[in-house]
């Protein structure tokens, strides 16, 4: 069976055309990568140039006929054509990586662009202070080989056992737990505070050492987390006030103490050592007093032209009357570098066709969404529903999706992230499990902290509202939404 499967799939997709595999191709690249990609084709055949055809004579691929007169057979052409290989244009790896600008403009000229953070290294941060410690070189050595171990949110999770045997295996220190846990100390003294713990409650206590407030609160907040840590964490709050005979001021004071520190110090500068993607928009949404005008951003698709000069070169030799062999290996060579120009020069076009009549489906199907970005307004909507408006294949639109920004007045999307499963309510009506979502939201925003709603009254009222949803799933929303449950929601 899956030989056939295989068979059977190797079989359609040698019906492709060339272009049609350049446009499956180029649709699954985002506007940030589609640059590079133009670039590289511009390298690789010099029959493709930047710029506005503007001669009145354009080269297709029906010259095919005038530039090889009879110096081709038919047998010869379809050899050609089979010596196309479609895995290089079917393969999805290796889209192309690199860095680009967007500059995104509008008919006002009036839109901005809002990039993500830039890459840092709070670990380089940390090596740049031991100067202020008093190391010498073996200490130094062991130094670096801990911070190296602190993890992007800046906690030390490895055992220092286990550093104990990397040092000893790759820089044949030999060291000790004691002089680890010595070292480390003075590792955590430096900035941000709170780096280097080994959990969360140690990273609590040593931001709050650092502060060096002798406050009531503040001393509150050691002992709450030194003595009932646990507790805490479980936010038993009655339990806490009883066993410290504190009252539900002071309690409230100390924990709102607590609620002040970092529990990622590594991210206490808005960086980590991971570098965050810069994400240019592909199309761009505006709401102008209530009418959505739709533009794709051509910022990394410039104009595109087919060689003149290849073109006269074309002319030139097939004019020539010589029977050669030569002869017929140059217009061979030329007409398939002019054929390659005009497909790919067809397929950004098609590729542009195609983006802008997917994602105008998409924004006339979430409509009344776009307009004021309520969630509750999102509709129910599947691949299969913009593929038939489009009269496209569903793979075709899940291409656009997958991999395609929209910049609206409230955000920038993924366009996939408008697709979602539906549910019915008791009219009938399908409805988004992004609206359901939103209103679950509601209702933990406006619930009492104090007695916060557990999931089965959370069941209960989204039932009232008219939303057929079970217990289970009002549960996997409320994790899906990073919602913790109500025991953990509890405020004083």
């Amino acid at each position: 069976m899956s030989t056939m499967r295989q068979g059977m799939q190797q079989k359609m997709l040698q019906k492709l055309s060339p272009q049609q595999i350049q446009l499956m191709k180029l649709l699954q690249i985002p506007v940030a990568n589609l640059e590079q990609r133009i670039k590289e084709e511009l390298q690789d055949n010099p029959a493709l140039e930047e710029g506005a055809d503007n001669e009145e004579e354009e080269y297709t691929a029906d010259t095919e006929d005038e530039a090889t007169d009879d110096n081709d057979s038919d047998e010869e052409v379809a050899e050609r054509e089979e010596d196309i290989s479609l895995d290089e244009y079917l393969s999805d790896d290796e889209i192309p990586e690199y860095k680009t600008i967007a500059n995104n403009t509008s008919p006002d000229d009036d839109r901005k662009e809002i990039p993500f953070a830039a890459q840092a290294n709070f670990q380089e941060q940390l090596l740049s202070q031991l100067y202020t410690l008093d190391f010498d070189d073996r200490e130094y050595h062991i130094a670096e080989q801990l911070i190296g171990s602190i993890d992007d949110d800046g906690y030390l999770r490895r055992e220092l056992s286990a550093l104990v045997d990397d040092l000893l295996f790759s820089q044949n220190i030999t060291a000790t737990t004691e002089e680890l846990e010595t070292l480390l100390k003075k590792i955590q003294t430096l900035d941000p505070p709170g780096i280097g713990a080994r959990n969360l409650q140690e990273c609590l206590m040593l931001q709050l050492i650092r502060k060096g407030d002798k406050r009531p609160s503040i001393t509150l907040a050691r002992t709450i987390l030194n003595k009932r840590f646990d507790d805490f964490t479980k936010k038993h709050y009655e339990k806490i006030q009883r066993d410290l005979e504190i009252s539900e001021e002071d309690l409230r004071a100390s924990i709102a103490e607590i609620l002040k520190l970092n529990p990622r110090p590594g991210d206490a500068t808005g960086q980590g050592t991971r570098s965050i993607e810069h994400i240019i928009p592909d199309f761009i949404l505006v709401n102008n007093d209530g009418v959505l005008e739709l533009s794709l951003n051509a910022r990394n698709a410039p104009e595109l032209k087919v060689s003149r000069d290849y073109r006269e070169m074309l002319d030139h030799y097939s004019k020539d009357k010589k029977n050669t062999k030569a002869n017929k290996d140059a217009i061979q060579f030329v007409k398939q570098k002019l054929d390659a120009a005009k497909w790919f020069i067809d397929a950004i076009k098609q590729r542009q066709q195609t983006l802008m009549e997917t994602m105008r489906a998409i924004m006339h199907y979430q409509y009344e969404y776009f307009l004021e970005g309520d969630q509750r307004k999102l509709k129910k909507m599947v691949l299969r529903d913009i593929a038939e408006k489009v009269n496209m294949d569903i793979s075709t639109v899940s291409r656009v999706a997958n991999s395609k920004y929209v910049q609206t007045h409230f955000g920038t999307f993924l366009l996939k992230s408008f697709f979602s499963e539906g549910l019915q309510t008791e009219s009938g009506e399908e409805v988004s499990s992004k609206e359901v979502k939103q209103i679950l939201l509601d209702c933990i925003g406006a619930e009492d902290k104090r007695n916060p709603l557990t999931d089965d009254a959370l069941t209960k009222t989204l039932n009232e509202k008219g939303y057929n949803i079970a217990r289970r799933t009002v549960a996997k929303y409320r994790e899906m939404l990073d919602i913790p449950v109500a025991r953990l929601r509890k405020e004083l």
